[in-house]
């Protein structure tokens, strides 16, 4: 039965992350705290295990969205090679950040910052394309706080370097290629954080590399890579405004319940 609801989750995120360009992360980590718990997986790092499952998973689903992107040319890899050490450097922050905080404390972290995603995504409008790049100094700091954030989000970072890119007069189709190939990175350092600072914690379930849960990495990673490339073709038939508001108060839920449960 676990392995059903890991793929089932796996096949929602690949839907998610293919429709909406956005990691399928905001929804793994507050469904994974459903579901643990009901396999018998509780503890103090029941979060922390979350997260670090969730971004692990990302990682397979990354590799295939980066092939997929850089084949038909999307990929700025000149912006990659200047934004990928902050995220990176970020995601690594991140996690040793998330391995301090209680797990109570970041659930209502993650849950706040689902709530501002949701808001955005609900009513947030595309910053004016009005300037370009900034310099190495300001472009490190921006980076490695998107990673920082990504990382304690179980996330890619898309949600926040898209916007990010198009406000610096990257068009639409180069900013959400280049987005998601910056996911890969920055999700394979944030896990291997977690897998590190998780490796000698207490309370873990058997089949745990740190932080992540071997069996839900499997049946999410697998399920995620086939189904993405499902959600990209349907986002090409159905409305995308519909779609961003029908999924932002699915977020706002998650992200009340992260809060309160």
């Amino acid at each position: 039965m676990e392995y059903l609801l890991f793929a089932i989750l796996g096949m929602v995120g690949g839907l998610a992350a293919g429709l909406l360009g956005i990691g399928g992360g905001l929804i793994m980590v507050p469904v994974l705290l459903m579901i643990f718990p009901t396999i018998g997986i509780t503890g103090t790092h029941l979060v922390h295990l979350a997260i670090g499952t969730s971004l692990a998973a990302i990682v397979f689903a990354s590799i295939t969205s980066v092939y997929s992107h850089h084949r038909h040319g999307g990929v700025l890899w000149n912006v990659f090679a200047r934004f990928a050490p902050g995220m990176v450097m970020g995601a690594i922050l991140g996690s040793m950040v998330a391995h301090y905080l209680p797990g109570g404390i970041l659930k209502i972290v993650f849950g706040t910052l689902e709530i501002l995603v949701a808001l955005q995504m609900a009513f947030g409008r595309q910053p004016p394309a009005s300037r370009q790049l900034p310099g190495i100094v300001p472009l490190t700091g921006v980076s490695t706080s998107f990673g920082a954030i990504a990382s304690i989000m179980g996330m890619g970072g898309g949600a926040m370097t898209t916007p990010f890119f198009l406000y610096c007069n990257i068009t639409a189709r180069n900013a959400i290629a280049t987005s998601a190939s910056l996911g890969l990175p920055t999700a394979l350092f944030g896990s291997i954080g977690y897998i590190v600072t998780g490796w000698s914690a207490e309370g873990l379930p058997e089949m745990s590399a740190g932080y992540v849960y071997l069996p839900a990495l499997v049946g999410i990673a697998v399920f995620s890579v086939l189904f993405a490339p499902i959600g990209a073709k349907l986002a090409q038939i159905l409305p995308a405004l519909a779609l961003k508001r029908i999924f932002s108060v699915v977020l706002l839920g998650l992200g009340v319940h992260m809060i309160l449960s």
